[in-house]
């Protein structure tokens, strides 16, 4: 019996060694590094420089003096460059784990990915078609998922997209799926890129669509949980008259960037650009995507499918 409680007492020495471990880290070169890291990538060059002055002097005039707790760090600091800049795309985050998985080159910025690449489900019923797509993910890896989905919906007599449950991810994937709903190349979106200082432009790839349906009625369904890319999938279509949008505005992020190593386990999401629609030449930051037909996200998909029908029967 001592020896099971000798190794009980081991095993719990080396759990707490280990969680002390985790939690060591220094303050000062946490904010200094963070501080540097806005000042010099954040997309609007004052607000940077605000946000690395402001934590500075509250390091210096011992505001996290009495923080020991990591996660308590990271959230103070998050809260701090919120305060400066209602931006939802900065987090602060202690996260050694991915922070690990950073540093061993993953392909996801650390994060886990769903084998069906947010492909949540894909059906046809009565001529309908519906996706309902919970993450916009790179279309290199999401390819395989992506194509089959789009082939069999682009067949239908209407598509609605479930945006509801769709936090963002990449503009590559919203370039694929539309493209299979303009027949010509189309200007979706252009994006400014504070690090360095130039302009981007996201059209859509005819070559990418096997079957392309420039006619087919899109709608689009959204919820105030919609975020980043799958907005700007919902302000692009919606700005070229090309989807209906149901359901309720959008979260309000329009600033894309990534991941950055802090220290110690600490890591920060840096908005590092800004879109520009070509046709409001503006975006939907802090706003949100405003809907044709607002109402609560969980009445949005009955909604669509009562248009679709009463559109199919005007036509009969």
């Amino acid at each position: 019996m001592r020896i099971v409680y000798k190794y009980i007492t081991v095993l719990t020495l080396i759990g707490f060694s280990l969680q002390i471990k985790a939690q060591s880290f220094d303050k000062k070169e946490v904010v200094n590094r963070l501080a540097d890291l806005m000042n010099r990538n954040y997309v609007f060059p004052e607000k940077g420089k605000a946000m690395h002055d402001l934590i500075k002097q509250n390091l210096e005039a011992g505001k996290y003096d009495e923080i020991k707790d990591a996660e308590t760090f990271a959230n103070q600091l998050d809260d701090d460059l919120k305060s400066v800049v209602k931006d939802k795309h900065i987090r602060v985050q202690f996260d050694p784990e991915r922070v690990e998985k950073i540093r061993s080159g993953s392909r996801t910025g650390g994060r886990d990915v769903p084998e069906n690449y947010g492909f949540e489900k894909v059906e046809i019923n009565d001529g309908i078609g519906y996706l309902d797509l919970r993450g916009f993910h790179e279309i290199r890896f999401a390819e395989d998922i992506a194509k089959p989905a789009m082939e069999k919906l682009i067949k239908s007599d209407a598509i609605i997209f479930d945006l509801r449950q769709n936090g963002g991810g990449s503009p590559s994937m919203i370039r694929f799926i539309c493209s299979y709903l303009f027949q010509e190349r189309t200007h979706l979106n252009s994006f400014y890129w504070r690090p360095s200082d130039r302009y981007s432009e996201s059209w859509t790839n005819p070559q990418w669509a096997g079957t392309r349906n420039e006619d087919i009625p899109v709608y689009i369904l959204t919820s105030n949980y919609t975020f980043s890319a799958a907005e700007e999938f919902t302000y692009d279509l919606k700005n070229l008259n090309r989807a209906i949008v149901i359901g309720e505005t959008t979260g309000g992020g329009a600033h894309p960037g990534g991941p950055r190593i802090i220290k110690d386990g600490f890591l920060v999401n840096i908005p590092q650009g800004r879109a520009i629609n070509p046709i409001t030449q503006t975006n939907w930051e802090g706003v949100g995507v405003e809907p044709d037909i607002k109402l609560p996200a969980d009445q949005a998909l009955a909604k669509a499918l009562d248009l679709i029908r009463k559109n199919s029967l005007s036509k009969n």
